[in-house]
């Protein structure tokens, strides 16, 4: 939105948690945005949570269509949209794909419809059907994962276009709607906030990197095999190692972890120092889709890193040249340890890492790819002006 909003009139409507300050993001929203309206969802968590889950076990409407669909939501949607025209409403997440978009002042052309998919969530969804910790938590995603499939199929069908964070996810939804429109824009990082800096600590050497949202299951999936089946190879083999995870939410599980060797800060106002002064960051994702914001910014700060072959997909990286892959508990040890013994391979890796960043996952070459789209999108629009 930011880099759209250097040639364009971007209007933003969000859900807001309760844990964020609507004053500070509006205010921060407004730097690119002509107008901001926040929405207060519920909370993420809780015993209202759980209630809502227990709800939608027996309705034919996904837990999360349930969760966000709130009447304030819907006013302010019908509000704007048909007092203001518009050329596009992009809407995040299959999740408020329903809600009634198609909306137009009298006389005005109704807008096109996009969809922005961080992954193909009924995937996702899915995979964490069969691997969630706790029986409650598989029965809940094994009865909602086709809900959210049959709302995804249905915004794959009826969009105007939809865009994709990888190719492979792009690949899977045209198997599943050959004749989707769609367009792969890649996640992208800021890369002038994201560098290092005179004002950063070094690297010291030591420090294995992890970090995330802890309230996201694919990373605690993630963390919790890294706990049980690498990190003690990695700390018998190299005794100075430390890990450190960063990430707000941190859930017990994760927490019940910490020791002299592995910190657990929770969130933190600023990663960038975290990042500048870790030897290495780790990506031991084991579930997922889309592409991983944490590699984008680790190599935009010139920071060396290890992944999965799941964690690194959907990125133009080459292994062995940007970054390590290794999926086996044994080598991703292995090549860590690698990175923690030799300072040359960590300085060279995290080099080639921040040149592939500045080439090809910048803000500006994302919004590039996006705008391309959209324009087509327009100008296939039926009365649409010739070179309009």
């Amino acid at each position: 939105m930011a880099a759209l909003g250097q040639r364009h009139d971007i209007t933003a409507v969000s859900l807001i948690t309760p844990d964020l300050d609507a004053g500070v993001a509006e205010r921060a929203m407004r730097r690119y945005c002509r107008d901001v309206r926040l929405v207060p969802a519920r909370p993420w968590y809780g015993t209202g949570k759980r209630l809502l889950q227990l709800r939608a076990l027996a309705s034919t409407r996904s837990f999360e269509r349930r969760l966000f669909d709130l009447p304030a939501l819907r006013r302010t949607l019908r509000d704007l949209l048909g007092t203001r025209p518009f050329d596009v409403v992009n809407v995040e997440f299959p999740f408020l794909a329903h809600q009634r978009l198609r909306r137009a002042p009298p006389g005005a052309p109704l807008p096109l419809r996009v969809l922005d998919e961080h992954n193909i969530e009924f995937d996702l969804a899915r995979q964490q059907a069969g691997g969630e910790h706790g029986l409650a938590r598989r029965i809940h995603n094994a009865a909602n994962w086709p809900k959210l499939r049959r709302e995804e199929m249905a915004a794959f069908r009826t969009f105007d276009g939809v865009t994709f964070c990888s190719e492979a996810d792009e690949r899977r939804a045209r198997a599943l709607v050959p004749g989707l429109r769609s367009e792969v824009v890649p996640n992208a990082v800021d890369i002038d906030e994201f560098r290092r800096s005179p004002g950063h600590p070094l690297p010291d050497g030591s420090t294995v990197l992890f970090f995330g949202a802890l309230n996201y299951f694919p990373n605690v999936d993630g963390l919790l095999h890294l706990l049980d089946d690498v990190w003690p190879l990695l700390a018998a083999s190299h005794p100075a190692a430390r890990l450190k995870i960063v990430g707000q939410h941190p859930p017990p599980e994760i927490l019940a972890r910490r020791g002299p060797r592995v910190e657990v800060t929770g969130r933190v106002d600023d990663l960038r120092p975290h990042l500048a002064s870790a030897a290495v960051t780790i990506v031991p994702l084991r579930i997922g889709g889309g592409t991983r914001f944490k590699i984008l910014e680790a190599m935009a700060m010139g920071r060396p890193v290890v992944s999965t072959s799941l964690g690194a997909e959907g990125i133009d990286a080459r292994p062995g040249v940007d970054l390590l892959i290794a999926d086996e508990p044994r080598d991703f040890a292995a090549a860590v340890g690698r990175v923690l013994d030799d300072p040359g391979l960590a300085d060279a890796l995290g080099a080639r890492g921040r040149a592939l960043v500045e080439k090809g996952y910048s803000w500006t070459a994302a919004a590039r790819r996006l705008e391309l789209f959209l324009e087509r999108l327009l100008a296939a629009r039926p009365g649409s002006p010739a070179g309009a």
